[in-house]
């Protein structure tokens, strides 16, 4: 068997796993494919000819690798080897092959980027900046809101459907990555216009569609998670805000808020759906991080050099 016909039956036991994620198989082919390319380059036609000298080669082959954005980053390396780790973990036990060179070589390390969020202030700029007499304005503003009121992430937002909003209690029942489920609240002003929203301007969009999802186009048509990209940094480019904004921002600033106006820290985690607390905790690094600079600027003897 060679290996082209290695990695096919590799792919079909990731799609398996993760029954049938594009993104998932797409990625580790890009993986797979790459290291085989690199396996060719240097006169190697099977993957059991592969031991750690060869692993620690490639490694060094993907270092010396330059691209836009300059040398490859250790996140893209890690992400690299964990894939070749699993097609090695599949081979050995499905295959029948006996060794996996990448069993013991060590990812490189990843610091932990400190998450981008707005404050409070450059929040409500954005949300207020909407014109609520017009539908895609009320549209957007109602979107935008409730993923701050909510800490929806943005594939949490476009999913959304009617049936998941409990006006009553004012809640939204969310599924989340790996179909976790979670609930969170959400406060009046975010009720007032969503409510406001899905009968003055969801109703008259619909047309002849028939789904459930909650924010759409004048088509009647679900939003993109692209399209809502798109749409936030129109909001912060016709506002003229200084800064690059996306989706996920709107995240990170619900759990930094929560945690800067006191939430329990195991709250927060159940809020943002997260399996870990150390995945929450770093929010509370970004807000000592907030805490010192305030502090370097508002203490007298903080500015004095020395």
């Amino acid at each position: 068997m060679d290996m082209t016909e290695e990695k096919q039956r590799f792919l079909t036991y990731i799609d398996q796993l993760n029954t049938g994620s594009q993104h998932t198989h797409q990625a580790y082919e890009r993986d797979v494919n790459d290291f085989i390319a690199f396996l060719q380059r240097e006169g190697i036609t099977s993957f059991d000819d592969v031991d750690r000298i060869v692993v620690m080669n490639y490694i060094a082959d993907l270092r010396l690798r330059m691209g836009q954005m300059g040398q490859m980053k250790n996140t893209s390396i890690a992400r690299k080897l964990s894939s070749l780790r699993s097609l090695y973990r599949y081979l050995n036990e499905y295959i029948g092959m006996q060794e996996n060179p990448f069993l013991y070589v060590k990812s490189p390390k990843i610091s932990r980027r400190i998450p981008e969020f707005l404050f409070y202030d450059e929040m409500e700029t954005f949300l207020s900046g909407f014109d609520m007499n017009d539908p895609v304005g009320l549209r957007n503003r109602a979107m935008f809101e409730i993923m701050y009121a909510c800490g929806l992430r943005v594939s949490e937002v476009v999913a959304l459907q009617i049936d998941d909003i409990d006006f009553s209690d004012q809640v939204l029942h969310i599924t989340g990555k790996g179909d976790k489920q979670r609930i969170v609240p959400f406060y009046d002003l975010a009720k007032e216009i969503l409510a406001r929203y899905l009968h003055e301007v969801r109703e008259a969009w619909m047309g002849s569609e028939h789904h459930r999802t909650v924010f759409i186009n004048q088509r009647g048509k679900g939003l993109t998670s692209r399209g809502v990209q798109y749409l936030m940094q129109k909001q912060a480019d016709a506002l003229a805000m200084p800064i690059h904004i996306h989706p996920h921002m709107f995240r990170h600033s619900f759990a930094t808020h929560l945690l800067d106006n006191g939430a329990d820290l195991r709250l927060v985690q159940e809020l943002l759906g997260h399996s870990s607390l150390s995945t929450t905790q770093i929010y509370v690094h970004v807000s000592q991080d907030r805490l010192k600079r305030v502090y370097e600027q508002a203490h007298p003897r903080a500015k004095q050099n020395g």
